[in-house]
């Protein structure tokens, strides 16, 4: 069995009083496409930001490619290939394009005691990025509050891909998008699978997931209460299961809910 690119077993996150996550179990094997489903209660993106680094689990552990790791922030998240894109795309707006793309990872002179910006190297870097991805901008030298929001969309992904990401996490990537910058986001994801990179995707579009994605994970009151290849299931089934937290077919199996 080939050992997943990620694997999360029994990862529990309290805030205060407040149980976030209980116990929660995960994998994601090389190109593979997640989407990770839930209602607004459910624990995804406090999950995917102990993923990232940007939350320390109470509980659990993390494995990438089998070797057990401890994130001490996103920085080490990202030294392991995992990047997150959120909803906002984080970007500094008065930017330029490649300025955002290496913002805190600028390219400098190698001359030493001279720490001069590549601006040349960068911009060039960042164009082959968008040509790699099939992703358009006006030019990296423009300033991101001059974009659209798809555009704005392609800065952050460019962004996260470009410094050797193995995995992907989005968060609600086509929210507020009209159906081309939709159609775009789509043909990127499924362009980053054919490049080996996993992507994880939470979101409410159930139709993206089923559009581009290998599997669903569905969470609810920081619990996952199951898992569909995207072959063997369907929006109906999904929904119910969101709306009643538990996994249908378990309980058809056993209607009691004792189990066996």
């Amino acid at each position: 069995m080939t050992t997943p690119l990620i694997r999360m077993e029994n990862i529990s996150k309290n805030f205060g009083a407040v149980r976030a996550l209980s116990h929660v179990g995960l994998s994601v094997g090389p190109g593979e496409v997640l989407g990770l489903v839930g209602d607004n209660a459910a624990g995804k993106s406090t999950l995917m930001k102990v993923l990232s680094g940007a939350h320390r689990p109470d509980g659990g552990t993390i494995e990438v490619n089998g070797a057990a790791v401890a994130f001490h922030g996103p920085h080490d998240a990202r030294a392991a290939g995992i990047e997150m894109i959120y909803q906002d795309y984080a970007l500094v707006p008065a930017l330029t394009v490649t300025q955002n793309i290496f913002l805190g990872r600028e390219v400098l002179s190698a001359v030493p005691f001279l720490r001069i910006l590549q601006r040349r190297r960068m911009d060039q870097r960042a164009k082959a990025l968008f040509t790699s991805l099939g992703l358009r901008v006006p030019s990296v030298s423009s300033p991101v509050r001059e974009l659209s929001g798809g555009q704005q969309q392609a800065v952050a992904i460019a962004r996260a891909i470009g410094f050797d990401a193995k995995l992907v996490i989005m968060d609600e990537p086509t929210a507020n998008l009209g159906a081309p910058a939709i159609a775009k986001v789509r043909d990127t994801i499924a362009r980053l699978k054919q490049q080996g990179v996993a992507v994880i995707l939470i979101s409410h579009r159930l139709e993206d997931v089923f559009a581009v994605g290998d599997r669903f994970v569905v969470m609810k009151h920081g619990h996952v209460i199951a898992t569909r290849d995207v072959g063997d299931t369907d929006a109906d089934e999904i929904v119910r299961m969101i709306v009643s937290g538990t996994d249908v077919r378990k309980a058809k199996a056993d209607p009691s809910g004792v189990g066996t």
